[in-house]
């Protein structure tokens, strides 16, 4: 009666654990296994029990034939198998990533009789860990620059600028539209500079109140006003040594302008209700959408702190005025969406891309990417299509224009080829002119044409 009860509840116990279990005798017939290895599996385990352990087509199972013809597992040969990561496929033939331990069972005479497997579901870790991968490739790419996708001569001359201006200590004010990637250009700053390794601390000075935005940059002492129950240090306390970015800078009161540009000059903050003055060492980078000449020609706008904040600017150009980088942008929205909805989606159709060339993306970069957003969700077809954009693009021209015949969908690689022969041509081989014209390095080029295997030996011997 007890050895019946302790088989009932070990039953019980491998049927509850999440790890698939599968026991196979001497001759790898499977004669056990729980619920979880059918789940895993996608076999019934009527399906399984009597089977060959080979039924699951597990990659990294080495058979070895006896010479009475006998099929058998290396397991049986006295290899432990500890932890192995292998691909077993399901009853439905999609594979499914595991994790294996493995080792034989022997009686109480050490006669072996069988062995015991236990199979992990990892496929969810091993996606996550290609998707690190291909974010990684994004950021490796050379159309990019610290997160900032371009290859055009606009971009290429605002990546030259973030470049020298991160090795000074200069205050920096990035100008552009909203949505062209200002908070991107202030960081790329940061991560170029000698302050890297110190705080990147942000504040929105058209989020707060007057009274609220002081506290959150200067911070304030205890009973400064109701509800300051104690000392709280301000976002330039907690930025010391590193880099504020103060974006909406065109949205700063006039008060607050004024302690600002004593932290420019001084190099000291007070905290709200303390006249103590409290030494920071911040660089101080900022942004604005808004024109602040005009705002000074109103009076909203101090000229002297202009003068001290606007010592770099970096103009960032509207994606209207830079719609060669358009493809390279869809494509890394693109593939960054479908990395993170697993949506079999396999690309841009050409008509949904000369939808996008025609349209003004008056939101610029950020509606770009709202729009694959969108995309995502109405999407049921195996290619993006005009239909699946949203509304304000598909009054384009082009969202009914359909594709030539025969034309192959969208590819960036296709496009990169096609620009490199037209420059290279247009430079008669030269590496280093054909770089000029496309606006990055003669070695990119160089890279490009092996990519490709395109040849310009004969011309290009003047340049070597």
């Amino acid at each position: 009666m007890i050895e019946q009860e302790l088989d009932r509840y070990w039953k019980t116990v491998v049927n509850t654990i999440r790890d698939g279990l599968m026991i196979v005798n001497e001759r790898g017939i499977i004669v056990s296994v729980n619920k979880a290895l059918e789940r895993i599996t996608g076999y019934d385990r009527g399906e399984l029990i009597g089977n060959d352990c080979s039924v699951l087509a597990c990659d990294i199972c080495d058979t070895i034939r006896r010479n009475d013809g006998d099929k058998w597992c290396s397991l049986f040969m006295g290899d432990q198998v500890t932890g192995r990561q292998c691909v077993i496929v399901r009853k439905d033939g999609s594979t499914v990533h595991a994790l294996k331990n493995a080792c034989i069972l022997n009686d109480d005479r050490g006669e072996m009789i069988g062995a015991v497997e236990t199979i992990t579901d990892i496929t969810e870790l091993v996606e996550k860990e290609q998707q690190l991968a291909a974010y990684e490739r994004q950021l490796r790419s050379d159309d990019g620059f610290h997160g900032i996708i371009g290859a055009g001569p606009a971009m290429r001359k605002v990546f030259e600028l973030i470049a020298n201006a991160a090795h000074s200590d200069a205050p920096v004010i990035v100008l552009g539209e909203s949505g062209t990637g200002k908070e991107l250009a202030a960081l790329a700053i940061h991560q170029i500079g000698a302050r890297q390794k110190k705080p990147f601390v942000k504040v929105n000075c058209a989020a707060f109140t007057e009274s609220l935005l002081e506290s959150e940059l200067f911070g304030h002492v205890r009973g400064a006003y109701t509800g300051a129950y104690r000392d709280r240090a301000g976002r330039f306390e907690n930025a010391d040594g590193g880099t504020i970015f103060m974006d909406e800078i065109g949205d700063l009161p006039l008060s607050t302008q004024v302690k600002l540009l004593r932290v420019l000059e001084e190099k000291i903050i007070e905290r709200v209700g303390d006249a103590r003055p409290v030494p920071v060492d911040v660089r101080i980078l900022s942004a604005t959408n808004r024109n602040l000449t005009e705002l000074i020609a109103r009076g909203d706008f101090r000229q002297d702190l202009f003068f001290r904040i606007n010592v770099i600017p970096i103009q960032l150009p509207p994606l209207r005025a830079r719609k060669e980088d358009i493809p390279l942008l869809a494509d890394f929205f693109f593939q960054k969406i479908r990395l993170k909805n697993r949506k079999a989606i396999d690309g841009i159709s050409n008509d949904a891309m000369a939808c996008l060339m025609r349209y003004d993306w008056p939101g610029n970069v950020r509606e770009l990417k709202s729009a694959f957003e969108y995309a995502f969700v109405t999407c049921q077809e195996a290619m993006i299509h005009p239909q699946h954009l949203p509304p304000a693009l598909q009054t384009s021209d082009s969202a009914h224009s359909a594709p030539p015949a025969g034309k192959r969908p969208f590819n960036r690689e296709e496009i990169k080829r096609i620009e490199l022969i037209e420059a290279l041509e247009a430079a008669q081989g030269n590496q280093t002119k054909a770089a000029e014209q496309l606006g990055v390095s003669r070695v990119t080029v160089w890279n490009r044409m092996r990519r490709f295997g395109i040849q310009y030996a004969k011309k290009m011997e003047s340049d070597t």
